[in-house]
């Protein structure tokens, strides 16, 4: 594994040699075989590259996280990365302000095509910067006759298909992660390897740290899940996973409310809470090998030679101990280099974990009944 997990306050549970799972069931899992259209996506990413000083990726919830999660690990992007998931008039005022359209490339996503966040999306940029955009414009979409295909095949953009058998929330090993990754420069291969050796790993083992935390989940039986990561660039993933375990899990009165939370910026805003508030929740931190990195600083006794990166071990080293002493049941999920190999390791396993965790509260882990009601309501309130 490129990953370790250990438990604190935990009772692992050993019963999961039961669990019956075939990965090939789910198309979220298999799509990291399929390495095909890597080329073209290439070749659109480098065009993007040469052409562009921004690119904005227009799109809501799984259109937009994993990607942003991807992107995350970028550290030098020939083009800055707009990810504008929200309909708010302000922001995108700002954004025509700062923005020269004749260098910015546009990426909208939407798996059904009829998401109305991304549709008005579309609809603003072509109003404000005109026609004169739409060479710049690639769409991601199903291969069905949905609005917004019929609006890019109109105009004459470039439309990618979105896979019909994956949704959004677990649509980052594809073309909808994939392509604004190679965009910002990240190495997908290695994010695939990483991510097919984790699903590797699960298929042999059914003793799998993914399988056993379903379990935990279960026997735990916490209202509440905390995700903290101690590294800047796993707060995209947080939120990623938020909308896995909420969209995934929140049904027929079951499931596990998720919280992001980041080390250390919340040990001053949270962790209060967390240690002596009410005893409702499990927490996973998500920890890096930081010691030593950073910049050696004097001045003060305490610092005296010590780097920032030693300050970060420190403080999550603490947290997890102060947590531990509370009694608060806890998975530390130690990652030795955050680099792409080892984001799509941690990604598959969550999303293992999910699917798993799904089955064991018998829900559905790929629809989402509840929302589709808002979503129509919308519709009629926006027509009247």
């Amino acid at each position: 594994m490129l990953y370790q997990t250990t438990y604190r306050n935990v009772k692992v549970p050993t019963g999961t040699q039961s669990l019956d799972f075939d990965s090939q069931s789910y198309a979220p899992l298999r799509s990291v075989y399929e390495r095909n259209h890597l080329k073209s996506l290439e070749v659109i990413a480098k065009d993007f590259q040469s052409r562009f000083q921004d690119v904005l990726i227009c799109g809501t919830g799984g259109s937009s996280l994993g990607a942003k999660t991807l992107c995350a690990l970028s550290k030098a992007p020939s083009a800055r990365i707009h990810f504008m998931d929200n309909v708010d008039p302000d922001t995108f005022e700002r954004l025509f302000v700062r923005l020269n359209p004749k260098t910015t490339g546009i990426v909208i996503v939407s798996k059904s095509g009829s998401t109305v966040e991304t549709l008005m999306q579309t609809l603003t940029l072509k109003a404000v910067w005109g026609n004169a955009i739409l060479s710049n414009v690639v769409m991601i979409t199903e291969p069905t006759p949905n609005p917004l295909r019929k609006l890019g095949e109109s105009w004459g953009v470039t439309i990618l298909d979105h896979p019909q058998d994956i949704g959004g929330r677990f649509s980052c090993f594809s073309v909808v992660g994939l392509l604004p990754a190679l965009i910002s420069g990240v190495d997908v291969s290695a994010l695939l390897e990483g991510a097919q050796k984790a699903l590797e790993a699960h298929e042999a083992d059914v003793s799998g740290p993914a399988f056993v935390a379903s379990y935990c989940h279960l026997k735990l039986d916490k209202p509440n899940h905390v995700l903290m990561p101690y590294c800047d660039r796993l707060l995209p993933f947080a939120f990623w996973w938020k909308q896995l375990w909420a969209e995934s899990l929140g049904k027929e009165t079951k499931g596990f409310t998720p919280i992001e939370s980041l080390g250390t910026v919340d040990q001053h805003s949270q962790l209060q809470l967390y240690l002596d508030g009410p005893q409702d929740k499990f927490f996973t931190i998500i920890t890096t090998s930081q010691k030593g990195l950073g910049w050696k600083v004097e001045g003060i006794p305490l610092f005296e030679g010590k780097t920032m990166g030693d300050l970060i071990v420190a403080e999550q080293e603490a947290t997890i101990e102060t947590l531990a002493s509370r009694g608060c049941p806890l998975r530390v999920v130690h990652l030795e280099t955050l680099n792409e190999t080892s984001l799509g390791s941690l990604l598959m396993h969550f999303m293992i974990e999910t699917i798993v965790t799904a089955d064991l509260l018998d829900v559905n882990a790929f629809d989402q009944p509840a929302v589709e009601h808002g979503k129509e309501l919308t519709r009629q309130i926006l027509a009247a």
